[in-house]
């Protein structure tokens, strides 16, 4: 159900060498919630602390104070974090980092077999999750031969074959041309549209961030700004001021009516201000 949050942040603070003569705050008093269902893109500038975040969502990092929660089960509860780990499964930046077969399906099939599931039923997870993403004609390939968008799907279809709850991606395509940015959005689309999954989605590319139901703007390691990439776009300057980009037809609407042309609110794609212009 989309009204249940699925992971939880309450009050976490993160803080990296805390018994250090110079520590540093990553996340400050961060309160979040995601709910089941939910594509929740996460936007901010280098050293925001976003990263810090999606590493707390399978306990690959745990909070220095608060609870961070995910299907109920507390990150900071060791005999817990197996079962974390099967509900959030995560995809990072360097495609190549993550590749551990010679053979595409044995990539694939990497995750899986380490849960111990029986070897026929992995067979048709691993058939299912890349006909999914669009690799299946690539089973047989070597990943270090595809390119990179095809390999972060490769990367994709391995956490879907954990058949995991919720999917978290730290800059996917931070490394990728516009052609593999848009194979990686379109698969991450498909998984949210078509099968309901929880995405958590870290980028700083905004035609990424407004596809998503929801986007969350940090700074400084604080949460600045929640919403729906509507309303979170419909301030630009704001945006601006916190060092980043705003899409180009949001800018330009913005433009637009401080030389007097009267334009709705909350414009944000090329479709809509095309749209308004001709009205």
């Amino acid at each position: 159900m989309k009204d249940t949050p699925f992971i939880r942040l309450d009050h976490v603070t993160h803080i990296y060498g805390a018994e250090d003569a110079a520590p540093h705050k990553a996340l400050n008093d961060i309160s979040l919630s995601i709910c089941t269902g939910e594509f929740v893109a996460v936007l901010g500038a280098n050293g925001s602390g976003k990263s810090t975040l999606a590493r707390h969502l399978n306990a690959l990092l745990l909070p220095t104070e608060g609870h961070c929660t995910i299907g109920g089960r507390d990150t900071l509860d060791p005999a817990q974090r197996l079962h974390i780990r099967q509900d959030v499964s995560m995809v990072f930046q360097n495609p190549d980092n993550q590749l551990v077969a010679a053979v595409v399906e044995d990539d694939v099939a990497f995750g899986p077999e380490n849960l111990g599931i029986p070897p026929e039923e992995i067979r048709k997870r691993v058939r299912d999750a890349l006909v999914l993403v669009g690799m299946e004609s690539h089973r047989h390939d070597s990943p270090h031969l595809l390119s990179g968008g095809q390999k972060q799907r490769v990367a994709i279809a391995g956490a879907l074959a954990m058949q995991t709850r919720a999917l978290v991606l730290d800059e996917p395509t931070a490394m990728l041309d516009p052609r593999g940015r848009a194979e990686v959005l379109s698969a991450v689309g498909m998984l949210h549209e078509k099968y309901g999954m929880t995405i958590v989605y870290i980028t700083h590319f905004m035609e990424e961030a407004i596809a998503a139901d929801r986007i969350v703007l940090m700074h400084e390691g604080q949460i600045v700004i929640d919403g729906t990439p509507h309303e979170v776009f419909s301030d630009t300057r704001r945006v601006k001021a916190l060092g980043l980009d705003v899409p180009l037809a949001a800018d330009l609407a913005e433009r637009l009516r401080r030389k007097g042309m009267k334009l709705p609110p909350r414009i944000l794609t090329d479709e809509e201000l095309i749209r308004c212009l001709f009205e």
